[in-house]
């Protein structure tokens, strides 16, 4: 669709490309790439998305994650990349807080859509943290919206489930401890990528750095 051509510009763009992060599919790069075909008035549906991040205390998706191996049969890479997962054996930590927000048609076609955050979680109780829980909402026109946030979830809606970031090893935490998240979206002219890292309440590594592990083609 990034390279389609067509005689006339379309009044309305009705896209399903939604990922379980918002943007993990790619539809900011789709969509962008298919603007040109948009009038200039013209609306698209959705028409914005953000994605949300959380720390995750599960036990079970943490050995079920490190028993795995990647697509090159190699054990420890699994814990460098995301995985969609329906989440039930689990506790999340603290509140989820906005990652990256996408606004469709794009104001300003040279922007990139790398993006890059920073977000601290306070923590209420001991616990172990095993990964970041990634969800997303999306409006689609006006006040219609679709949610997997966990406290505005929409209503009998499976049709996404949350992502996990997992972390290499658990990072055990106290109450009150504040735990700081460091989340980038990153994108090259082939690849797109996430990285992740703790550096708060104790450092961990930079998970699937440069995309050495998981990344996705253009």
């Amino acid at each position: 669709m990034r390279n389609l051509k067509t005689p006339e510009k379309a009044d309305i763009f009705v896209s399903e490309l939604l990922g379980s992060f918002g943007d993990n599919e790619l539809s900011p790069e789709c969509l962008d790439g298919a603007q040109p075909m948009l009038k200039d008035d013209g609306i698209s549906i959705p028409c914005s998305y953000t994605s949300y991040v959380a720390p995750l205390q599960s036990l079970q998706i943490y050995n079920e994650t490190r028993r795995s191996k990647d697509v090159t049969n190699r054990v420890g890479h699994s814990m460098e990349t995301p995985y969609v997962v329906r989440l039930r054996n689990c506790q999340i930590l603290s509140s989820p807080q906005p990652a990256f927000t996408f606004e469709h048609p794009k104001k300003e076609s040279n922007q990139s859509n790398a993006r890059e955050v920073c977000c601290s979680f306070n923590i209420q109780q001991d616990a172990v943290v095993h990964g970041i829980a990634g969800y997303f909402e999306a409006i689609l026109y006006k006040d219609v919206t679709l949610s997997t946030h966990p406290d505005r979830h929409s209503p009998q809606m499976v049709s996404w489930f949350p992502l996990v970031f997992p972390f290499e090893y658990p990072i055990h935490v106290r109450s009150k401890d504040k735990i700081t998240l460091y989340l980038w979206r990153n994108v090259s002219s082939r690849y797109v990528w996430y990285e992740w890292v703790l550096t708060e309440p104790r450092p961990t590594k930079i998970h699937n750095a440069a995309g050495h592990v998981y990344k996705i083609a253009l």
